[in-house]
């Protein structure tokens, strides 16, 4: 069984951030599977299970992440090498992604909930790079992230890295 979750802020106000890619990346994956699978809300997480892959949303907020992934694996018995957190990067930039063990941004509030509340850094990610910021008039990261996305870079995510992301996760991780 393999666990993804998407990461970002629940409500409206935060819907097209840049913080919220996570969540956007497991819509994408939701909507290619047609429907298909039942959405329901667990313990303020929402999953939808696909034969052998489960999507998942904290609908806590970013920095609280770490107890939601901690329910879900335990509750679903999903072994934390089936685990994959899809987040923001800002470490990276628009258009770019790594996939990789253990291995994160400098600094970001959701991903270190996680590592605190699971007691390891050693599970799979998939960092979403949002950066396109302007060096002549530099936004700090905070408040960057909770921007958002322009519609072309909106664009350039649904119609070109996710479908990316996609073929890369199918060879590395065997989804």
């Amino acid at each position: 069984m393999h666990l993804i979750v998407g990461l970002g802020n629940p409500g409206e106000k935060y819907k097209n951030n840049r913080h919220n890619v996570g969540f956007m990346f497991v819509d994408y994956m939701a909507k290619l599977l047609n429907g298909s699978i039942a959405k329901k809300q667990f313990n303020n997480i929402t999953i939808q299970q696909y034969n052998n892959l489960i999507l998942a949303k904290p609908l806590t907020f970013m920095n609280h992440s770490g107890q939601a992934v901690t329910k879900i694996l335990t509750d679903y018995r999903v072994p934390i090498t089936d685990l994959l957190v899809v987040h923001d990067d800002l470490d990276i930039p628009i258009g770019k992604f790594k996939i990789q063990k253990g291995v994160g941004p400098r600094l970001h509030n959701g991903i270190e909930s996680i590592e605190k509340s699971l007691g390891t850094k050693d599970f799979w990610r998939l960092r979403i790079g949002v950066d396109n910021r302007n060096p002549d008039n530099w936004v700090d990261g905070e408040t960057y992230v909770l921007n958002d996305f322009l519609l072309d870079e909106k664009k350039l995510l649904l119609k070109q890295v996710f479908p990316k992301i996609l073929k890369r996760l199918k060879f590395d991780l065997k989804i």
